[in-house]
C-alpha cells in the first residue's frame, strides 16, 4: 500500500516532509515536556500565523516572515520568563494573545489574501512543494547539529536549570538556541499539520513515550517512533479515504497515546496481584 502511493511525487514530498517533521517534533517535544513549556509549540504557532500574514501583506514567502516572526517571538517568552519572572505558561499566553491581535488586524487591513491565510490554519502535508522540503531539510540539519552539540547538557538543564548553571553551564544561551530551533521547527510543522495543530507532534509523542519508557534515552527514542507511526499512517490513510491529512495525524497520535495508557495501566494492575 505504501509503495503504491509512492508512485506518486506529491506524496514523495509527502512523505519526506512528514518523516522529517515527525523526527524534529518527537525528539524536541521531550525536552518542551520536561521542561514544563508544552504549550510553547502553541503559542509559537500562533505566532506564526501573524507572521503569514505579514508575508502575505507585503507580498513575500509566508514561510519566510513566519521564520522572522517566530524566533522574534521564542525569544521574547524567553525574556519573559529570565529577566521578568514571567511563569512559562503565562509567557506563552501572552505572547499568543498578541500574535493572534497582530493577526487579526492584518487580516482586516488585506481582506483579498484571507483564503491563502487561513489554509496555514489546517496545513495539508500532500501539498508541499520543493521550496518547502528545502526548508524543512534546512532546519532538520540546525536541529540535528544543535542536539549533537548540546544533548548532555540539555537533558542536564531540562532536568535542573539551576544546577546546570552552578556548573559552569550557559544555561541562558543553550535555552535561546533551543526557542530558536522550536520556533523554526513549529514554522516547518505548521506546513504538515496546520497552526491549530502543531503543539500535537510536539506533545502527544512525547507523553506517550513517557507513559511506557523506563529511561530517558528510551524516551527520545520511543517519540520518535510514535510520531513516524503516526504520520506515514496518517497520510496513507489520508491518501485512501480522502481525509485531512493533518487530522487524521493527529487523531492516531491520540490514539497511541490512549493505548499506551491502557498498557501503563494494565502494568500496574499485574504489579500489585
Amino acid at each position: 500500500m505504501v509503495f503504491e502511493v509512492l508512485t506518486y511525487e506529491f506524496m514523495q514530498r509527502a512523505f519526506i516532509g512528514g518523516i522529517l517533521v515527525a523526527l524534529l517534533c518527537a525528539s524536541l517535544g521531550v525536552f518542551l515536556v520536561l521542561k514544563r513549556l508544552s504549550l510553547l509549540g502553541d503559542g509559537l504557532a500562533h505566532a506564526a500565523f501573524g507572521g503569514v500574514a505579514i508575508g502575505l501583506l507585503l507580498g513575500i514567502y509566508p514561510v519566510t516572515s513566519a521564520l522572522v516572526v517566530t524566533a522574534a517571538s521564542a525569544l521574547g517568552v524567553q525574556e519573559l520568563i529570565k529577566k521578568l519572572k514571567v511563569y512559562g505558561e503565562s509567557a506563552t499566553a501572552i505572547v499568543l494573545s498578541v500574535a493572534m491581535g497582530l493577526a487579526v488586524v492584518i487580516i482586516g487591513i488585506g481582506k483579498g489574501f484571507n483564503v491563502d491565510l487561513f489554509s496555514y490554519l489546517f496545513g495539508s502535508i500532500l501539498a508541499l512543494n520543493n521550496m518547502d522540503l528545502l526548508i524543512i531539510g534546512t532546519v532538520f540539519i540546525l536541529s540535528l547539529a544543535f542536539l549533537a552539540l548540546f544533548y548532555k547538557k540539555l537533558v542536564f538543564i531540562s532536568f535542573n536549570s539551576e544546577i546546570a548553571q552552578t556548573s559552569g553551564i550557559n544555561v541562558e544561551l543553550i535555552d535561546r538556541l533551543f526557542v530558536i530551533i522550536i520556533a523554526m521547527t513549529v514554522v516547518v510543522a505548521i506546513r504538515a499539520v496546520g497552526i491549530l495543530l502543531v503543539s500535537s507532534l510536539f506533545v502527544l509523542p512525547a507523553v506517550t513515550a513517557f507513559q511506557i519508557a523506563s529511561s530517558f534515552k528510551k524516551t527520545m527514542i520511543y517519540s520518535v517512533l510514535i510520531a513516524l507511526f503516526s504520520v506515514i499512517l496518517g497520510v496513507v490513510t489520508s491518501f485512501y479515504l480522502d481525509l485531512p491529512p493533518g487530522g487524521t495525524i493527529v487523531l492516531i497520535l491520540f490514539g497511541v497515546f490512549l493505548i499506551s495508557i491502557i498498557f501503563k495501566q494494565r502494568k500496574k494492575h499485574r504489579r500489585s496481584l
